[in-house]
């Protein structure tokens, strides 16, 4: 199902439209798996242009006078500028290749849809996007909220997006517990 190598660990992404809740429910997820022991990072892909430094701070500076990478680092946290010579999309394996995975047990991600790997799917029919589990079946699970637009059932489970306990339960149960058990054979 995956074509990242770079993941050394179990990785599972949430993939929707924007406008869905990505964040929001990650914001109620982070902290429930944390409470079960589960040590997980994240890699946010972002549409845009962003800054984390700001005008003003002597690193904004230094990395607008050529420094890059630039690692601003204090006893709470560190984090690392990298300046791309030139606009390109990164994928998701080249990040992971970045990305520190000593000290987890799980990568979530969010965003980076259109990539083979674990996903969960979340879906607000009210917003009028269409389902994505149909043409990808990376799709382990859809988040709901509202009545399913299908007739029938799906092939993967169906959750309620706006019961993080009950998403973190499958995430427990039915996603990491599998690959746990592989990773000990």
């Amino acid at each position: 199902m995956t074509t990242l190598p770079n993941a050394r660990l179990p990785i599972l992404g949430f993939a929707a439209f924007s406008g869905t809740g990505k964040t929001t429910l990650l914001c109620k997820l982070l902290p429930l798996l944390k409470a079960r022991g589960v040590r997980a990072g994240l890699i946010k892909h972002a549409h845009h242009d962003f800054e984390i430094d700001y005008p003003g701070k002597d690193s904004y500076l230094l990395r607008k006078a050529g420094a890059s990478p630039v690692m601003l680092s204090s006893s709470r946290r560190r984090v690392v500028i990298f300046e791309h010579g030139e606009p390109c999309e990164s994928g998701l394996n080249e990040e992971l290749a970045h990305f520190d995975q000593a000290c987890l047990d799980l990568i979530l991600v969010e965003g980076f849809r259109h990539e083979r790997f674990p996903k969960i799917e979340l879906h607000r029919p009210v917003l009028g996007k269409p389902l994505l589990f149909p043409e990808d079946d990376c799709i382990i699970a859809v988040a709901i909220d509202g009545e399913p637009e299908w007739n029938g059932s799906p092939r993967i489970p169906v959750l309620n997006l706006n019961d993080a306990e009950q998403i973190a339960e499958f995430m427990m149960k039915d996603f990491l517990a599998h690959r746990i058990e592989k990773s000990v054979r």
